[in-house]
């Protein structure tokens, strides 16, 4: 049989580079096709510790070193309420109501050999890891937008790109999804499912000359990403270091708070800063330096993201709430897991669903994990500050913020914060009950 290219990827973000970088290593012969014209802006602006094994295993480390960009060595939550609360009806332990912090070096961490990650300019931060694949042998095409995959022919695939007004087929043994929220399979073949409880929204900028340490809990812990709590439900902001000087500032809401407001982007931001004054007051003295940018469509699954001669990484397989910082870590993570699968397969010459298996369980495990996380977080913010703070509970927290979670079924601590929240939830009297949140995720739906 003969085919142009071993795997063809479709998109060029982190997930794609990596895994065209990681088959390029192993000796594949493997194309990238992406729509857009690099270096460009993209949302997801602060890693997790859980890339550093991948950037160190492709080898991009040292250009993510000389690149400058600033290191993140924790993560630090902030509230506009102050009183303490008890950790439990019974307990004399207590905490500062929603405020935490944590340093990723409390806990060692496999395939991770230094103590902190990066806050990256993904403009850069992409273009890089593309290169860098380019460099190890991969073929990469920008501007070239991938349409539709064909699985008519059991020996290969046959992927149509669209070239300026011209559409040109290029074929493979089998084609790795990793287009993003564009979620180019996902909707070819129908297997998408939108989230039916987070249908969260994001605006968000840049600006210059914040001070960082006005707002910190901390005047050393002034770069870390900061994530604060506004007084409305389901509502937080994130704060994210660039450069020395410049900060990305979003507002991540419901999404139907945005049509019930009626207002411009900018109203609509600004409202919502005002509700944290001491956050509002830092901001307005900053000179904004990009356009406010709205992100929608922000959590999915699909129910299948393996299949003979195909597999989906990344946000194109799955997209959470990005509260934790989880997007370019499960890009690249799944991409790690999935070229592992996809080398031996191509050795063997067998190509089905079942050569991706171990990927498919590991990723889904991450994933889920991940998502149970969060929607705890929703449903009860202050029981995750209060573990954060808790020496029986820290390090098992830090565990899931360093994103090292694809191994394990369930993390012992999640099942405990899950069964805490059900008390909760089932005792009006609860000192917590007041703080329970809207949101209330299907945990144990099989698609998410």
């Amino acid at each position: 049989m003969s085919v142009d290219y071993d795997v063809v990827i479709v998109g060029g973000g982190p997930a794609g580079s990596s895994a065209a970088a990681y088959l390029a290593m192993a000796g594949l012969s493997v194309a990238v096709f992406e729509g857009e014209n690099f270096p460009r802006p993209h949302v997801g602006e602060s890693l997790v510790p859980a890339t550093t094994r991948v950037l160190v295993e492709i080898g991009v480390m040292d250009k993510i070193e000389a690149a400058g960009f600033p290191r993140k060595y924790g993560a630090a939550w902030t509230s506009s309420q102050t009183r303490n609360v008890t950790a439990d009806q019974s307990s004399a332990f207590t905490h500062e109501l929603g405020v935490a912090d944590i340093l990723f070096s409390e806990r060692d961490q496999p395939g991770v050999d230094r103590d902190y990650t990066f806050h990256v300019d993904r403009s850069r931060f992409d273009l890089i890891l593309l290169k860098h694949a380019e460099s190890l042998g991969a073929k990469v095409f920008q501007g070239i937008r991938a349409m539709r995959v064909d699985f008519d022919d059991p020996a290969k695939v046959t992927l149509t790109c669209k070239v300026g007004s011209s559409t040109v087929d290029v074929t493979a043994k089998m084609v790795i999804d990793a287009s993003g929220r564009q979620t180019m399979l996902g909707r070819q073949l129908g297997t998408k499912d939108a989230d039916p409880v987070f249908n969260q929204y994001a605006i968000h900028a840049w600006f210059e000359g914040l001070d960082r340490s006005s707002v910190a809990n901390d005047p050393e812990k002034v770069d870390y990403i900061y994530v604060h709590f506004l007084p409305i439900s389901d509502t937080w902001v994130w704060q994210i270091p660039i450069t020395d000087t410049v900060t990305s500032i979003g507002v991540v809401t419901q999404k139907h708070r945005f049509a019930e407001a009626n207002l411009d982007r900018e109203k609509f931001f600004w409202n919502f800063l005002e509700s944290r004054p001491d956050l509002c007051a830092a901001l307005r003295k900053t000179e904004q330096v990009t356009p406010l940018k709205v992100e929608g469509d922000y959590s999915y699954a699909m129910r299948q993201i393996c299949g003979d001669r195909y597999v989906l990484i990344g946000d194109a397989a799955r997209f959470v709430d990005p509260i934790f910082s989880s997007g370019v870590s499960v890009a690249l993570n799944s991409a790690r897991l999935a070229c592992h699968d996809i080398v031996a397969a191509v050795e063997a010459d067998d190509l089905s669903q079942a050569r991706f298996a171990t990927f498919e369980k590991k990723i889904r495990n991450g994933v889920r994990n991940w998502y149970e996380f969060i929607s705890v977080y929703y449903r009860l913010n202050i029981l995750f500050t209060t573990f954060v703070a808790d020496p029986r509970y820290r390090l098992d927290i830090i565990r899931l913020l360093q994103g090292d979670l694809y191994d394990e079924e369930e993390p012992e601590v999640l099942r405990i914060m899950r069964e805490t929240v059900t008390a909760v939830e089932n005792d009006p009297s609860h000192l917590w009950h007041s703080y329970l949140g809207t949101l209330r995720a299907p945990i144990l739906t099989p698609a998410f």
